[in-house]
């Protein structure tokens, strides 16, 4: 049975994630909003990147201290792989995240209100002319087979892993802390810009699965599950088998670079580290401190 202040500290950080991952998808989907209500000639996919990248900034500032800020259930199974997470801690952790990815799209739909009583004459639709269900949730391109979709998740999801793995590494002397959270939004920049084709690069199940639960209220249960052949499981399951991936990976990496490049002994091997000062003991009460070096989604 988790102590009282294990349980203390798991709401904490449900709250800091939630918080976080709100604003993140509050950031996130009001640019893709104003992509879609936007004339053409004004449209831009790069601030859509942009915005995305400088949400996970946002969401560093304001739970990094506190949860890590990992924003993506995808990172936090996959870190709870690896021991970096407990199996109770990791689910506060998912909960958080999907209410507040709910919670942003449900302020960016009231926010832009008026642009969507305007562009759809009040009759919400998930597809055709007038659809603006692309705003909350990620669609798929035509054409393109599911297995196609999955392998576009995993690859995009193990490629943000492994950065986070190395980036919160003790051998990784590249970058100071303080630029850290800049890095990340260069790296979300960069896999929105380079994974977005195929099916959106959700890269995070909070990101879809919360907006997608709001987005059932307005367009319909059936048809936002429904929609592009059942795809909505797409975006789950895949970043969680890229996260899992892309851990190992560089786990396995490590283990050969320890062994055959001479590196310094190295006691942080993962992207969340527990202050030493902070084990608890029979007799201490549980003091946990992350470093901000996880994100998204």
């Amino acid at each position: 049975m988790a102590k009282v202040k294990e349980l203390q500290q798991y709401l904490a950080q449900c709250v800091a994630e939630c918080f976080s991952t709100f604003m993140l998808i509050l950031i996130g989907e009001a640019s893709l909003a104003q992509y879609k209500f936007s004339k053409s000639e004004h449209r831009s996919i790069i601030a859509i990147n942009l915005s995305f990248g400088i949400g996970v900034y946002t969401a560093l500032m304001i739970a990094g201290p506190i949860s890590g800020a990992h924003l993506n259930p995808a990172v936090s199974i996959s870190l709870l792989t690896i021991r970096k997470l407990k199996p109770l801690q990791c689910l506060f952790y998912i909960i958080g995240q999907i209410i507040g990815a709910f919670l942003g799209a449900l302020l960016v739909y009231y926010l832009y209100w008026g642009l969507f009583n305007r562009f759809d004459s009040g009759v919400r639709q998930i597809t055709g002319e007038n659809g603006t269900a692309d705003i909350f949730f990620t669609m798929p391109e035509e054409g393109i087979g599911q297995w196609n979709l999955v392998f576009d998740q995993v690859i995009s999801t193990a490629v943000l892993m492994i950065f986070i793995m190395a980036l919160g590494n003790d051998f990784n002397n590249m970058i100071s802390e303080v630029a850290k959270p800049f890095a990340f939004v260069l790296i979300i920049f960069a896999i929105t810009s380079a994974f977005a084709r195929n099916s959106g690069a959700a890269i995070n199940p909070a990101r879809d699965l919360g907006p997608r639960l709001f987005a059932a209220f307005i367009y319909g249960w059936k048809e936002v599950f429904r929609a592009h052949n059942y795809f909505f499981w797409i975006p789950i399951i895949g970043p969680i088998i890229g996260a899992i991936i892309g851990v190992w990976l560089f786990e396995g990496y490590l283990v050969l670079m320890k062994r055959f490049a001479n590196l310094p002994n190295i006691v942080n091997i993962g992207s969340i580290e527990l202050h030493p000062k902070a084990v608890p003991t029979d007799d201490d009460e549980l003091m946990v401190t992350h470093r901000l070096t996880t994100t998204r989604s």
